[in-house]
């Protein structure tokens, strides 16, 4: 695992580990920030739920980042697809879905409909509808990154402004002026030491005084552009405030009771795991567990600010702790799922040996294409990737390897990890499918089926 963090520090700029002090080289006591997710708010039940939970620390210095409501997100995406490929009556019924949706919550919550606070979020609409009225410029991801990051400002503008109502008086900030990022739209890359620097100067004196609404997911490129920070982002945002803040802890509000060792709609059976260490939880992030975004580790192992996965469901529910201690639930079997992967094959024409020189063409080309590679097996004369099928990017792909490659793929295909694997775990999972391939490593065990 370590060269997996050495990946990270290399791509992501992470800074090195370094000691908790802020920069001034005071540290903030008992500092927390919460993450809730879509599930947490996806109606206006929810956010009186997220409300209860909250007024629980009303006296300690808090952040809270929180996720696009519900589904809202899917819903953005499909109206970026649209407005990009110039469907208006499609970009159109989109955006009233995304508008109905939050407009009912809104009215649930809201009593005042005439305050500043309502025109505030109105306004936000407007902005949107704004938008969709120009003409798209650029490419599919820049649209997308403009577009899709509204659903976590709607999301937490309502919340902001409910909670206020109540009387639990908050402050709602803007993420884009803090988390600052390169301009690879969809899968933005973090500035450390800019982002760092600002959250440090301006949010640190803020969250002793009051508690701190801002959205995940999104950021601002230099070029003051709006970034994603890729799909299900919102975790690595936490991640980001509370390095920056150096935080006590994080934790991740969910709708499950912590992390389980699998997904208990696939597996009813399923178990929560009490305790990881860091580098288990990277490791099962990394495979596909869901509960995790892959990047929101390793910037919290780096300041040893524990994270804890817990149930808005259950608040008063134990949990999972991940911090740096050996864990006690490293024999646990895990299963992790990813669906809808395609499976591709690729030989040369020639039949020659798979050599670096085609590896390096085809690496280039998946790195130009963004499409992420979860597994990969190679022969002498053939090499075989497991991707997520985003069938444009695939076809665009294959067709710029045809020349040289033999192609074939089968798409609509699971890719299974179990760790701690046995013969009874590979059967019970793969009983009446078709192994297409596997990948032994240790204690860990890859099926495509």
């Amino acid at each position: 695992m370590q060269y997996y963090a050495a990946f990270l520090l290399k791509n992501n700029r992470l800074p090195l580990p370094i000691s908790r002090l802020n920069f001034a080289g005071s540290k903030i006591e008992t500092l927390k920030v919460f993450k809730f997710g879509g599930a947490s708010v996806k109606d206006a039940e929810a956010v009186i739920n997220v409300a209860g939970i909250l007024e629980s620390y009303k006296d300690e210095p808090l952040l809270v980042v929180v996720s696009a409501m519900g589904k809202t997100t899917n819903a953005l995406e499909r109206l970026a697809r649209a407005y990009f490929d110039k469907k208006n009556e499609a970009a159109s019924a989109c955006y009233q879905e995304v508008k109905t949706f939050h407009d009912n919550i809104i009215s649930d919550l809201l009593q005042n409909t005439d305050s500043k606070a309502y025109d505030d979020i109105e306004n936000l609409f407007i902005e949107l509808e704004c938008l969709l009225e120009t003409h798209p410029e650029g490419s599919f991801d820049f649209n997308y990154d403009q577009i899709v990051g509204y659903g976590e400002i709607f999301s937490s503008k309502i919340i902001s402004t409910y909670l206020n109502q109540i009387g639990l008086q908050n402050r709602w900030i803007d993420a884009r002026n803090f988390i600052n990022t390169d301009s690879n739209y969809r899968e933005a890359r973090v500035d450390w030491e800019i982002t760092e620097k600002l959250i440090d100067r301006k949010i640190k004196p803020l969250i002793q005084k009051q508690l701190l609404i801002t959205q995940g997911f999104i950021g601002q490129s230099k070029e003051k552009q709006n970034t994603t920070l890729g799909r299900e982002g919102s975790d690595y945002t936490a991640a980001i405030f509370a390095y920056a803040l150096s935080a006590d802890s994080v934790t991740i509000w969910k709708d499950v009771p912590g992390v389980m060792n699998a997904d208990p709609k696939r597996m009813p059976d399923a178990q929560i795991i009490h305790h990881l260490n860091y580098d288990e939880a990277i490791e099962l992030a990394y495979y596909g567990a869901t509960v995790i975004h892959p990047k929101t580790i390793q910037p919290l192992k780096n300041r040893n600010i524990p994270l804890y996965v817990k149930s808005f469901v259950n608040p008063k529910a134990e949990g999972t702790l991940i911090n740096g201690q050996i864990s006690t639930d490293t024999v646990m079997q895990t299963f992790i799922f990813k669906d809808n992967q395609v499976l591709i094959s690729l030989s040369t024409k020639d039949f020659s040996f798979i050599a670096e020189e085609h590896l390096k063409h085809i690496f280039a080309l998946l790195s130009a294409h963004k499409l992420r590679v979860n597994l990969m097996q190679n022969t002498a004369i053939s090499t075989s990737f497991v991707l997520n099928n985003d069938p444009e990017k695939v076809l665009v792909w294959l067709q710029k390897l045809e020349t040289d490659y033999d192609c074939s793929s089968k798409a609509d295909v699971k890719l299974i990890t179990i760790r701690n694997y046995n013969q009874e775990a590979i059967q019970k999972i793969s009983s009446g499918s078709e192994i297409m391939l596997e990948q032994r490593n240790g204690r860990r065990i890859q099926l495509v089926i």
